[in-house]
């Protein structure tokens, strides 16, 4: 029987260091909020490594390019909303965690706006970052609508993509806005309002 192992020259990927990962880490979380503040076009690669407290060479060695860091950042904040989806579904409302989890979704929406345009314009719609983290959105989504309408505290005439297209329409809806800074929550509410059959508990 042949042996199996790494093809000829390929190396093992080693595990990052400690130091590596916070490095990481603090850079994609400084990245995220200068994109949510001010948009990706109009942050530059050195104000995330200042903002990161460390040095432009070492942004340069996780992410190699702007598009990079980009990339990480969305798949990093949708990687987190799926880990809170795991947590929702065994929160002891249904109903409640369905809500909790429309609040997130609307938060993701709003610091993803410019992200989006410019991977757009990088990838196009049909790329595979696109393509999975809309799929584990859509799986989330659908679980968590699923668990409360078999509680009965949704209402049962929906779809799971029915949740990420009225969090899209929120949004829109927001922007229309741009000066009112409550339009999100009052319209998160009237959803609810609409998809919930009962008030959801903390």
């Amino acid at each position: 029987m042949a042996a199996t192992g790494p093809a000829p020259g390929a190396t093992a990927k080693r595990p990052m260091r400690a130091d590596a990962r916070r490095n990481c880490d603090q850079l994609l979380a400084q990245a995220a909020a200068a994109f949510a503040e001010r948009g990706a076009d109009d942050v530059s690669l050195e104000e995330i490594a200042r903002r990161a407290e460390v040095g432009i060479g070492t942004l340069y060695r996780h992410f190699p390019t702007r598009q990079a860091l980009l990339e990480a950042v969305y798949r990093d904040q949708v990687e987190a909303l799926d880990r809170l989806s795991k947590d929702l579904l065994t929160a002891d409302s249904p109903g409640a965690a369905l809500a909790e989890w429309l609040a997130a979704l609307v938060a993701f929406a709003s610091t993803k706006r410019s992200m989006n345009t410019a991977l757009l314009a990088m990838l196009g719609k049909q790329s595979e970052l696109f393509s999975s983290c809309g799929a584990m959105l859509r799986d989330a989504s659908t679980a968590l609508l699923t668990r409360a309408q078999e509680a009965g505290a949704a209402r049962a005439d929906l779809v799971g993509t029915d949740v990420l297209r009225l969090v899209h329409g929120l949004m829109l809806a927001a922007d229309s806005a741009p000066g009112d800074a409550g339009q999100a929550d009052r319209m998160l509410s009237l959803v609810l309002a609409g998809l919930l059959t009962e008030p959801a508990r903390d």
